[in-house]
């Protein structure tokens, strides 16, 4: 069990409070925030603190850190985050729902898988990794650091995800298949080839956009 301080104030951060409440053998105890963005003292009922100033008020070495934040700049704002709260000497849990299916997958720090989600077997996920409700899985695959998955994707067996991807609501990818640094696949999207780097991805079956991703999200 650890004491638990999150960071932000906003939809995620207050669902990550409930799950990690209701669904887990931690305690939150506070939540954090850019000085910049620090509008209230009080948030569920606990303290909200400049992120600034959160190692001196919440040392390290007692309280460990969670940082499950959107897919907004193609993930880079959370690793952004992850990477400076680590430069702080925090410890970051993960989060992995009692309602998921799992089969002895190596889960990397910082992640935030929620109820519903199929890992199959020989799968690994990296850090700082995003799992919203409902996906599938695929054995025999490989998320790497900083994605998001939203909700009801489908991805195929033997696929390797490299960092920064963001995946849309039932999209879909087909097995066998690279999905390259930065790749997002848009909603009810289809994947049948292999992908470029930081390409936006549209249709079944999907067709590139000339906009790279990072200026889409």
């Amino acid at each position: 069990m650890a004491n638990v301080i999150i960071f932000g104030v906003m939809d995620t951060a207050e669902l990550a409070h409930f799950y990690l409440t209701q669904d887990s053998e931690h305690d939150v105890v506070a939540f954090t925030v850019s000085r910049e963005y620090l509008t209230s003292t009080e948030f569920r009922g606990l303290p909200v603190v400049a992120f600034e100033d959160v190692a001196t008020i919440y040392p390290p070495q007692d309280f460990k850190f969670f940082a499950p934040m959107t897919g907004r700049g193609m993930n880079r704002n959370r690793e952004r985050i992850y990477l400076e709260a680590k430069a702080k000497g925090y410890e970051f849990i993960s989060y992995v729902s009692s309602k998921a299916t799992l089969f002895g997958n190596q889960i990397g720090e910082n992640c935030f898988i929620l109820e519903d989600n199929t890992i199959q077997p020989f799968t690994t996920i990296g850090n700082n990794v995003v799992l919203w409700s409902g996906n599938h899985i695929g054995h025999h695959g490989q998320i790497k650091d900083h994605v998001f998955f939203t909700s009801h994707v489908v991805m195929s067996g033997h696929c390797v995800i490299e960092p920064y991807c963001f995946f849309g609501v039932n999209s879909t990818i087909r097995d066998f298949l690279h999905i390259a640094t930065g790749t997002l696949v848009g909603m009810a999207s289809a994947i049948y080839k292999d992908t470029d780097e930081w390409g936006l991805y549209i249709g079944n079956p999907a067709k590139k956009l000339p906009k790279p991703s990072y200026e889409a999200y």
